[in-house]
């Protein structure tokens, strides 16, 4: 393996170990107290300033012997016909991106050294972190869509876990959720486009992407909507909005990374990127230049009645982000990716300076514009966000939450019951006082169709532990299901404290990589 491959190898692949290493050093208890503080806060910016080096090393190269364009490190995946190729593709774009994401990357971890002295969670946000570096940088120099995935999922939880930093409080918990379902909705559509470019054009390779095959203006415009889907969501366009306004539960430094500097341009980069697909279709073109034109109406106008900072930062970004989104429908991917540059940078050193604003600041927020004032429905209109809040509740967040209580009322009725473990649920240690107890909890006309059809379920497996298991005919039986229920419910105790929550997450990025 030749030094090239060596430095594309070790960009995103540093900032994961360093994760790996702080995750495993918590485990152990190895890090803990200022101490503690210290290695974690070398490590992480360490492995950040090697990667940086391989990328000055991808500079150098590019300047005296031109881009690499893409380069195949080895096969990732492979089932039948099918090939996923773990490469990586270095161009103008990507180099640049990768230049500035490593500085701005560079200093918010400086940044957060003694911002978050002391902290909690301060290993665990160093921990999440190194996790968004490695993801984003992914995304930027992946040489295929799936690759690309990868990045977009790690960027995705990364925000998801930051903005639920301060897991104590229910709001922060309850705005992480509604980040996660609304991005959910933007990989689906990664996903659809992901399968039909397997479907149709057997690869997910860019350089097949681009290619001109001839192929109908159709599969060109449903792959291409998919990705835009994403990319959209991603960047918090209208109307996918709302998400992001909610994000600024986390601490300042993952606000300024995350949507002031590098995750939320990840739509944009992706826009970028597809510019030979969004080339060939013309609809594609107009519903971006809409889109971008009612997000700027929307960042502008909900942001003149905002009275909080970061939160008009935010309205802001929305603004200067359908700004580059109709820059791109227009055609012009030049002057989007300077826009993205310039935005990343001054919108980062906002964020980082709105704490110490905040404490010079005494006075109150000026009010709204008296001609604002003066039209009452789009000033009423504009505090309320256009609405954009309670309407993404009542179509993501509720129908996920119903699912999530008849998932946990089928753990309750019917898992714990299977389990023979009457102490692992306040339920079953009412079984004593007849069916009337948990009628008179679970009302069946508050359950809905699946809800009731779980509690006649559970029913039915009440009668059978009642006459096998509880009899006394079968109390070896009862015993050994006790036994066997406890172990699980200790293994149950011990997978739910954060530590061990964190391992697994690490495990299975590990395994998906």
């Amino acid at each position: 393996m030749n030094a090239l491959n060596v430095s594309l190898i070790a960009i995103p692949l540093l900032p994961l170990l360093a994760m790996l290493w702080i995750g495993l050093a918590v485990v152990l208890g190895k890090n803990q107290g200022d101490a503690g503080e210290k290695q974690t806060s070398r490590i992480a910016i360490g492995s950040m300033m090697l990667s940086a080096w391989a990328i000055l090393y991808l500079d150098y190269l590019s300047f005296t012997q031109g881009f690499p364009a893409t380069v195949q490190i080895g096969s990732w995946l492979e089932s039948g016909a099918y090939q996923i190729h773990l490469n990586f593709l270095i161009d103008g774009l990507s180099l640049t991106l990768l230049n500035l994401n490593a500085v701005i990357i560079l200093l918010v971890l400086w940044f957060s050294v003694n911002y978050l002295h002391r902290e909690p969670g301060f290993q665990r946000f160093f921990m999440v972190f190194c996790l968004f570096s490695s993801g984003i940088q992914l995304i930027v120099m992946a040489g295929n869509a799936a690759l690309l995935f990868i990045g977009w999922e790690f960027a995705g939880l990364s925000s998801y876990l930051l903005i639920g930093y301060r897991w104590q409080r229910d709001v922060a918990t309850q705005n992480a959720l509604r980040a996660f379902i609304t991005n959910r909705l933007g990989d689906a559509g990664l996903i659809f486009a992901l399968f039909f470019s397997f479907l149709w054009w057997g690869s997910t390779e860019w350089q097949v992407l681009f290619a001109d095959k001839g192929e109908s203006t159709l599969h060109i415009a449903l792959i291409s909507s998919g990705f835009v889907l994403a990319a959209l969501i991603k960047s918090a366009q209208f109307p996918f909005s709302a998400w992001i306004t909610r994000a600024l539960e986390g601490p300042t430094p993952s606000s300024a990374i995350f949507y002031g500097a590098l995750m939320v341009h990840a739509g944009i980069y992706l826009l970028l990127r597809l510019e030979p697909l969004i080339a060939q279709a013309e609809t594609l073109q107009i519903a971006l230049i809409l889109i971008g034109v009612l997000s700027i109406a929307y960042g502008y106008f909900a942001g003149l009645v905002q009275t909080d900072v970061k939160t008009a930062f935010i309205f802001s970004s929305i603004a200067q982000l359908g700004i580059m989104v109709v820059s791109i429908g227009l055609g012009w991917f030049e002057f989007a990716t300077l826009h993205l540059c310039i935005h990343a940078v001054w919108r980062t050193y906002q964020f980082l300076h709105a704490p110490s604003f905040l404490h010079q600041v005494t006075n109150s927020p000026r009010p709204a514009a008296q001609w604002l004032q003066k039209r009452p429905a789009l000033y009423i209109a504009a505090v309320q966000r256009f609405w954009l809040d309670s309407l993404g509740d009542h179509l993501l967040v509720k129908p996920f939450q119903k699912l999530a209580q008849d998932a946990r009322l089928f753990e309750e009725q019917v898992i714990i019951r299977i389990s023979g473990n009457p102490s692992s649920s306040h339920l079953l240690s009412r079984l004593n006082a007849g069916k009337e107890g948990l009628k008179q909890e679970y009302h069946s006309n508050d359950m809905g169709l699946l809800g009731r059809f779980m509690h006649m379920l559970g029913d039915l497996f009440e009668w059978i532990e009642q006459k096998l298991v509880m009899s006394d005919t079968q109390q070896r039986l009862q015993h050994n299901f006790k036994y066997i229920g406890d172990i699980l419910e200790n293994i149950e105790r011990r997978l739910a404290e954060p530590r061990y929550l964190m391992l697994i997450i690490v495990v299975s990025f590990v395994m998906v990589l």
